[in-house]
C-alpha cells in the first residue's frame, strides 16, 4: 500500500507541484478550492501512474475539514505526511487603510484554520508521520500589514508544535522555499521579472530532498 500525503492547497502553485513530485510513491489527498484546478493536476497525477483523491474544500470551514480528516481515518487509518501550502493573500495596503474584511479573511486562513487543522490533523499523523509548513517571513514589511500579521502568527504556531513534539512526533518542519512565480506572489509583486524567479518543480523537488535529508539525520 503507498503512503499518504494530504496537500493542503493543492489546486496550484507549490502545492500542485508538490503533489505530482509525490505521486510516484504516494496517495496524493488534494485539498483547494479550485475543482477545475484539482481536476487538472488529478490528470497530471494520473500521468504519472499515481492516484488522488479530490477534496474541492475551503479550509476555513470547520465542519468540511472535521469530515474530510474522519474520511481519511475511516479510509486510510492515517496520515504519513501533511504539507500545508494553503494561504489566503490580502491585498497590499497601507497599515492604516487595512480593511476589516480582508483582515478577517487572513486571520481565518492563515491563522485560525492553521490551528484547527493541526488539531484534526495530529492524530491523523501519530508519532511517525511528519508535517511541513512553509514561511515567508513578511512581518514588518511595509504595505505587508494583515499577510505579513497572519502568516507570521501561522509559523509561530507551527513552531510551537514543533518544539512540543520534538521526543514524542509527529516530526514538524517549517521550510522557506525560494520565491516561485506563483498567483500569490504575482498579487504583491505584479511587475516582477518571473523568468528570474524559481519554477515551483524545482523547489517541490528541493522540499523532498530536505525533508530525506532530515529524517536520514
Amino acid at each position: 500500500m503507498s503512503k499518504t500525503a494530504l496537500i493542503t492547497g493543492a489546486s496550484r502553485g507549490l502545492g500542485a507541484a508538490l503533489a505530482e513530485a509525490l505521486a510516484p510513491t504516494h496517495h496524493i489527498i488534494a485539498v483547494g478550492r479550485t475543482t477545475g484546478a484539482l481536476e487538472e493536476l488529478d490528470d497530471r497525477i494520473q500521468a504519472k501512474g499515481g492516484s488522488a483523491t479530490l477534496a474541492p474544500m475551503d479550509i476555513t470551514n470547520a465542519d468540511a475539514m472535521a469530515v474530510l480528516c474522519r474520511g481519511i481515518h475511516d479510509r486510510w487509518g492515517g496520515l504519513d505526511l501533511w504539507l500545508h501550502c494553503a494561504v489566503h493573500a490580502a491585498p497590499l495596503t497601507p497599515t492604516d487603510h487595512i480593511d476589516a474584511k480582508d483582515m478577517e479573511k487572513s486571520i481565518a486562513g492563515n491563522v485560525t484554520a492553521t490551528a484547527r487543522l493541526i488539531t484534526f490533523v495530529s492524530p491523523l499523523l501519530g508519532a511517525n508521520g511528519t508535517a511541513v509548513f512553509f514561511d515567508d517571513p513578511r512581518a514588518g514589511t511595509k504595505f505587508f500589514g494583515s499577510y505579513g500579521a497572519t502568516k507570521a502568527a501561522q509559523i509561530a504556531l507551527a513552531t510551537s508544535w514543533q518544539v512540543e513534539t520534538a521526543q514524542i512526533g509527529p516530526r514538524v518542519h517549517i521550510l522557506t522555499p525560494e520565491p516561485m512565480p506563483t498567483a500569490t506572489r504575482a498579487r504583491f509583486f505584479p511587475g516582477e521579472d518571473r523568468a528570474a524567479l524559481s519554477d515551483t518543480a524545482t523547489q517541490a523537488a528541493a522540499v523532498l530532498a530536505q525533508l530525506s535529508e532530515n529524517s536520514a539525520s
